[in-house]
């Protein structure tokens, strides 16, 4: 691994040069690339130098064992050994993890979409509350969520939302949420006190920028219409909401959240470029596919990767089988102790594909 070391600091330098020459400085999609690589190489490469620091002492201490004759001197290093031997373990894991094959994907901001699923009212309410969780999330992170387009329910909470949150491999991060999720609880509106089940969606899309997608004008239709409120009622008096329609794909994405129609066109027309990537994405890596289709499923209560249960303060990540009892905090934002457990899982199931 001394020889991956050496790489990453050739690899380091390499940035930083490209970093300050005038051309990448002057193009900004440019300059957002190399900086999200450059940090990610800077990480490993601290994990790297770390890993070669302990070597070396394990190293020049194994060798004093072997040379040494003061009797105190050799049950010091002896003593210094036992301490570094495990340390050295665990760095060598680490930078094995770190220099596993990288999706370049993880590096993007993503796209966030919520959609209630089955359980009516109940899941429109649920939807409002995962989105408020996510957002929280996001800003505990420092990552920013933009809202991109929101349809709200016929008696409160949200039918669909979607975010655009961007931050420092918030793709990575977040991808591993797609999928149902549902809810156990008894309704406000339940006057017997039954616990219902109901579920959303969650689909976490890598963000495209425009140099990733080309979208040609004869491909796509857009129409503009007046924003609706809950029930149907316009909410202004201008032709601001934009729908555009893929024609290639099918694909459609519409945006109203903005007043300025400019502004909803250009939400759009990212949030379409993105579907269109993952798209390509899918279609070629099967594997990916197959595994996002079947997290997701079809929004039915029984497809579901993760349940929030409300009368015993439980949330279970069923794909892990990890549970924990801390619903409130976790409501309130603080998911770290769930994505961690599944980044950890997934980072785990990657280094035993590449021992095996």
């Amino acid at each position: 691994m001394k020889a991956n070391v050496i790489t990453l600091r050739e690899k380091y330098a390499e940035l930083g040069e490209k970093l300050s020459q005038p051309d990448v400085l002057n193009d900004q999609t440019a300059y957002r690339k190399l900086t999200r690589t450059h940090s990610r190489v800077s990480k490993q490469l601290a994990i790297g130098e770390r890993w070669l620091d302990l070597t070396t002492q394990v190293e020049d201490n194994q060798a004093l064992v072997k040379s040494e004759n003061d009797p105190d001197m050799l049950e010091m290093v002896k003593e210094e050994l036992a301490e570094l031997e495990p340390e050295l373990a665990k760095a060598a894991e680490e930078l094995e993890t770190a220099l596993l094959p990288h999706d370049p994907n993880d590096d993007r901001d993503a796209i966030l979409e919520i959609r209630a699923g089955t359980g009516g009212d109940e899941a429109a309410l649920f939807a409002e509350e995962i989105s408020r969780m996510y957002v929280r999330y996001a800003e505990k992170r420092g990552w920013k969520a933009e809202l991109i387009d929101i349809t709200e329910g016929t008696a409160g909470g949200i039918k669909e939302v979607i975010y655009a949150v961007r931050g420092e491999g918030a793709f990575g991060i977040l991808r591993w949420e797609s999928g149902v999720q549902r809810v156990q609880r008894v309704p406000a509106t339940e006057s017997q006190g039954r616990i219902h089940t109901s579920a959303i969606t969650v689909a976490v899309l890598p963000e495209a920028e425009e140099v990733d997608v080309e979208i040609r004008t004869e491909d796509i239709r857009i129409d503009v219409y007046r924003a609706q409120g809950p029930g149907g009622q316009s909410v202004n008096t201008t032709d601001s909401a934009v729908r555009i329609t893929h024609d290639p794909t099918g694909i459609v994405v519409q945006c109203q959240d903005e007043k300025s129609q400019h502004k909803n066109k250009a939400k759009a027309m990212g949030v379409l470029r993105s579907r269109i990537l993952e798209a390509a994405i899918m279609e070629h890596e099967a594997k990916i596919a197959a595994e996002r289709k079947s997290q997701v499923g079809t929004g039915d209560r029984s497809a579901k990767i993760r349940t929030y249960n409300f009368p015993q303060s439980r949330v279970t990540d069923h794909r892990i089988g990890l549970t924990v009892h801390s619903l409130d905090a976790i409501m309130a934002g603080e998911l770290g102790e769930v994505v961690d457990a599944i980044l950890a899982y997934r980072r785990e199931e990657a280094l035993a594909a590449t021992r095996s």
